[in-house]
């Protein structure tokens, strides 16, 4: 079976599966090939010609499986399409349309049906009852076929917002979604995950960090509107931007977004195959510009542990990505799991060898200058100064988003754990330089 892969109007290439071989291949359209304008999906998959091995098969494999849903959204979606949640291409065929980044991946993408673009209204009173009947109906479920293959465990839809700022479902070639739409979990165990995510970003922004534009929106139920960067919108289009993310980054499969890849248990706890800061700061040496890459990665690494964000994996990083460049895009997802006494709190990617809050202390942020590579005195000026400005904008920020319609009692909680470890911080960073020196 055979894909094709579009970006715009432009055919890259073909996926592919030997029922024989049982190999995954990817090539490129000699047109993409020769075009001045071209980039590669991935740094992992460059324009020299690949002959099929398992080698091969295992990045291509890697790079597309991280273009799914995970989880309970992906269980859904294949029941939906009725396809093995196993069958790449069959889940792709079915939901590769409206991708992360620029990718259109499916059948006939070239035809002037597929080129039609569609725009289908979205009322807010809809959206309220999809919400209400999510045990009965998957949420990316949407008039009988599958309307969203972006990563991730969260309930989402991808729509069009006009500049009326009325949302719509989309289809064809010159529309793709602008937003992300997440309601609140189903579990009441994650209660106030939008209020926590909006607060969270909003800090992110007030003390400069580059982030997506988020806003609050009741319908009445609330849901938290997440504006895409990997799309630009023109005066009668949207351009689609490439974009991979920290896995696809690191030519590892979904299921190594953590540094721990098997878990936690004593017997695997050791083994740490899977994605870590080393490894994401060493692939930053390829930047165009990896010092300022790598202090854009460092401020993110720094404002998840002040928050309580310990799920933030490398599936939470993206990247801009072009054939002789690579940029970090803006931070997303950013939620304080600290506050959910039912979620895991062990950091997905270890800070040294610190892999939770309580364990975390100046050797390790020692230890972790040494596998970054980073100079001590950089790395505690970066602490104290994103410490000291998140006290300065805590009180501000939880004005303003309760103000705009946030729980106060989850904006609150989220607001006291992040000062009290700021605090925590900057005691801290007073000790790595001497504990570093020691190691």
């Amino acid at each position: 079976m055979k894909l094709e892969v579009f970006i715009g109007a432009h055919e890259v290439g073909h996926l592919a599966y030997d029922d024989e071989t049982h190999l995954f291949s990817f090539a490129y359209s000699p047109d993409w090939a020769n075009n001045p304008d071209r980039s590669p999906l991935s740094p992992h998959l460059g324009f020299e010609q690949e002959q099929p091995s398992p080698q091969h098969s295992a990045t291509v494999k890697a790079f597309f499986d991280n273009l799914l849903p995970e989880g309970r959204a992906l269980d859904e979606a294949a029941a939906a399409c009725k396809v093995s949640k196993a069958s790449l291409l069959g889940l792709l065929a079915n939901m590769g349309k409206e991708t992360a980044g620029a990718l259109r991946i499916g059948t006939a993408l070239h035809t002037p049906q597929a080129e039609q673009s569609i725009m289908r209204p979205l009322p807010r009173e809809e959206l309220s009852q999809r919400i209400r009947d999510r045990a009965n109906i998957p949420f990316l479920v949407w008039d009988q076929r599958i309307r969203l293959s972006i990563a991730g465990y969260q309930d989402k839809i991808a729509v069009f917002e006009g500049p009326d700022g009325q949302w719509s479902l989309v289809d064809g070639l010159k529309f793709a979604s602008t937003h992300i739409v997440k309601p609140e979990p189903v579990h009441e165990a994650m209660a106030g995950l939008t209020s926590n995510e909006f607060f969270c970003m909003r800090l992110a922004a007030a003390v400069r960090l580059t982030v997506a534009d988020v806003a609050l929106h009741h319908v009445p139920e609330p849901v938290l509107a997440i504006r895409r960067f990997d799309r630009i919108l023109l005066k009668d289009e949207v351009r689609r931007l490439q974009v991979i993310d920290g896995c696809q980054l690191l030519n590892l499969p979904p299921a190594f977004k953590y540094e721990r890849p098997y878990g936690d248990n004593r017997d695997v706890a050791n083994i740490r195959d899977g994605s870590s800061f080393a490894r994401l700061f060493s692939a930053l040496n390829a930047a165009s510009f990896p010092a300022a890459e790598k202090t854009a990665l460092l401020r993110w690494a720094i404002f998840q542990v002040i928050i309580g964000n310990t799920d933030a994996h490398a599936k939470n990083l993206t990247f801009f990505t072009g054939e002789r460049w690579l940029t970090l895009a803006p931070g997303y997802d950013m939620v304080s799991t600290v506050i959910y006494s039912k979620l895991e709190h062990s950091y997905a990617m270890a800070i040294g060898d610190a892999f939770d809050a309580p364990n975390l202390d100046a050797a390790e942020w020692a230890e972790f200058c040494a596998v970054t590579e980073l100079a001590p005195a950089f790395v505690v000026k970066e602490i104290r100064t994103l410490s000291e400005r998140i006290q300065r904008s805590i009180d501000q920020t939880v004005h303003d988003t309760i103000e705009s319609g946030a729980n106060p009692d989850v904006v609150k909680v989220v607001a006291g754990y992040a000062l009290n470890e700021s605090n925590r911080l900057l005691d801290m960073s007073k000790n790595i330089a001497y504990m570093f020196k020691h190691r």
